[in-house]
């Protein structure tokens, strides 16, 4: 099953990346501000969504100490997570909730090794069917982790203010404006969040936004 392009090393964004500069000025304008955008490609499998819950509505830092313990507790397995008891899974930093969503992924049972090979669509579905998963998270999995060129993530508030700033917009686009105004990029949208992403910080130094 054709699956579209996948990114596999720096030539692939590098590729994407001079693709939406020629179709779009304003693209080509943040490339000139960025210069190379970053690979960001990590594992994929369980670790790499218990990766993504542990850091929703916390701080990069927080995301990072709550792993290290885990690691170090050797509980990032979804054998060891179901286990432990709640009280060892609280103790490395996870929230009530969260122990819910790790274990909730852990029984789902998921073919990783499958949606290597499923359309985009597909593994959203998949995906967010278990608890604690968003569309969000799938959609930054099937980028980072399985590698997807024509994913994007609108629903991100930094791709949001990107945009917004980016091309002039009176307001920060919502989800669903921002995937209709991605639409362009396409077969290169995870290209052009990465450009985004690295535009938001660049543009946020410059003028001191928090």
């Amino acid at each position: 099953m054709d699956v579209g392009r996948i990114i596999k090393g720096d030539a692939c964004v590098a590729e994407g990346a001079a693709w939406l500069a020629g179709e779009c000025p304003r693209l080509a304008h943040a490339l000139s501000v960025t210069g190379p955008l970053p690979l960001r490609l990590r594992g994929d499998g369980y670790e790499a969504l218990l990766s993504a819950i542990v850091s929703q509505q916390v701080s990069v830092a927080a995301a990072r100490a709550i792993w290290k313990r885990l690691k170090d507790a050797r509980l990032t397995g979804p054998r060891k997570v179901l286990w432990a008891s709640d009280e060892e899974l609280r103790a490395a930093g996870l929230s009530r909730q969260k122990v819910r969503y790790a274990r909730a992924l852990a029984e789902a049972r998921i073919d990783y090794k499958a949606l290597r090979s499923a359309p985009d669509a597909e593994i959203t579905e998949v995906l967010t069917e278990v608890p604690g998963i968003g569309r969000w998270t799938a959609e930054i999995y099937a980028m980072f982790s399985l590698g997807r060129a024509d994913v994007f993530a609108p629903n991100d508030l930094a791709l949001q203010e990107a945009a917004r700033m980016l091309y002039d917009m009176p307001a920060r686009p919502k989800e669903r404006e921002l995937r209709a105004f991605a639409e362009a990029w396409s077969p290169w949208r995870a290209v052009a969040a990465r450009l985004l992403w690295a535009y938001f910080h660049v543009a946020k130094d410059r003028e001191g936004i928090t």
